[in-house]
């Protein structure tokens, strides 16, 4: 018997150390040549290294969250044969994430769960095992039998996390379990297995890793480099939200128009007379880029975290064709098939919490960018209107902007403009 060692090779230009976000073995373990052996998170991508050979895991580098150097032994197998031997894996790259972007994040952190499986089945690839791997569950005559669950990694890992077997819930759609599966399932056995004797739950501790550092880091930097401020409007959207249903009503094979694709066309008539929010700062060269296009990041919420998808060129789109790409590129994001190029080069971002909305909204800027947009939600309600009392949609409208680039003044007026094409919308359609 011998030892197989390799290295963490070059994984990324200028990439010095990657963290370890998952391992798929531990020590003892017997895999296959190209088994997933671990996931390493850079500044701008997660990749999957697998197994260069078959043998027995003896040595693994860290554990999940601390940093590994490029060059430094990543693993150590026995193998069949001879002396030892060094060698350098591949990287398999997975989703991508641009530097320097808050907020842009990529697929989810799982961390390695013992599964029973076939070792060679591991030649499938990573997505395919996670999705089907076995839960136990009683079959009727209390006896423990084996089905596939699919799930998330995110959601495998709050399962896990929570002390609940996939097994037991029962998924409310497409057979998969969602976050919202163990919301119910939680609620249903609210006081049983899960709360220990006395009825308060057990204290959780959650190590900040891969997708949540990554995460807080970028929060934390647009906090600490960039000094907020945030202005709210209310905008009366009753005629934008009339239009919106006539456009619905006659659209044919167009996709349904949501409030976005409108707003979105305002924004993008309006910036012309504001250049100093469609901008980005590098705050390290002293230098404001006030951008001709507008590249529109579109905050989404996945089962991997928020994700900030781009709408290239915004301002050459109609209302239609940026309701067809809202929808490509949240499914892209949602099913972790967004490429680079598009979770990347943003000049000003939307988000919005839809329903959830609220009253007012504080959005973090996404750096470097230098203001972010958050629509509220509509709400109906009485207004006076040549002294008589009708009911109309009004909707807040936020804008957060980086006071060393943006004034007061000036976000206050390009909001003002906005308001006055939102509840003027004939105007969107006017050149």
């Amino acid at each position: 018997m011998g030892t197989y060692s390799f290295k963490l090779p070059d994984i990324g230009e200028g990439i010095a150390e990657a963290e370890i976000v998952a391992w798929h073995v531990a020590p003892g373990d017997m895999v296959q040549e190209d088994a997933p052996l671990a996931d390493l998170m850079t500044d701008k991508a997660t990749v999957e290294m697998t197994a260069p050979v078959a043998g027995k895991v003896v040595k693994l580098a860290g554990e999940v969250g601390e940093q590994v150097a490029i060059g430094s032994i990543l693993a150590v197998f026995e193998v069949e044969g001879d002396g030892a031997v060094e060698a350098e894996a591949e990287p398999t790259p997975a989703v991508e994430i641009a530097p320097n972007e808050a907020a842009q994040v990529v697929k989810p952190d799982p961390v390695p769960e013992p599964v029973e499986e076939d070792r060679s089945s591991r030649a499938k690839s990573r997505d395919v095992v996670e999705e089907q791997r076995v839960s136990t569950s009683l079959d009727t005559n209390g006896v423990h039998e084996k089905r596939r669950v699919l799930a998330s990694p995110a959601v495998r890992q709050r399962a896990r996390d929570l002390g609940i077997d996939l097994a037991d819930v029962k998924a409310a759609e497409d057979g998969r379990v969602r976050h919202a599966d163990l919301d119910a399932f939680l609620a249903y056995n609210a006081g049983g297995g899960y709360r220990p004797a006395g009825g308060a739950r057990a204290d959780e501790q959650i190590k900040v890793i891969g997708l949540r550092r990554r995460i807080a880091e970028n929060m934390q930097a647009a906090k600490r480099h960039i000094p907020h401020f945030t202005y709210v409007e209310e905008i009366d959207v009753t005629k934008l939200e009339e239009l919106r249903a006539d456009l619905n009503a006659t659209r044919g094979a167009k996709p349904k128009l949501t409030m976005l694709p409108l707003l979105i066309t305002a924004i993008c008539k309006t910036l012309p007379d504001f250049p100093m929010i469609n901008a980005r700062y590098d705050d390290e060269a002293g230098i404001v880029t006030r951008s001709g296009a507008v590249h529109l990041g579109m905050a989404t919420q996945t089962d991997a975290g928020l994700m900030v998808p781009v709408i290239r060129n915004a301002e050459g789109r109609n209302v239609w064709q940026l309701a067809s790409e809202i929808v490509r590129l949240a499914d892209a994001a949602r099913s972790g098939k967004a490429k680079s190029d598009e979770l990347s080069g943003s000049t000003l971002t939307i988000t919005s919490l839809g329903p959830l909305g609220g009253i007012a909204t504080t959005p973090v800027i996404n750096r470097p960018e230098v203001a972010i947009i958050g629509p509220n939600k509509v709400v109906e309600r009485p207004v006076f209107r040549d002294g008589q009392v009708v009911a109309a949609k009004l909707m807040n409208l936020s804008i957060s902007c980086d006071h060393r680039v943006v004034d007061g003044w000036d976000a206050a007026s390009f909001v003002q403009a906005l308001k006055r094409l939102l509840e003027t919308p004939a105007l969107l359609f006017v050149d």
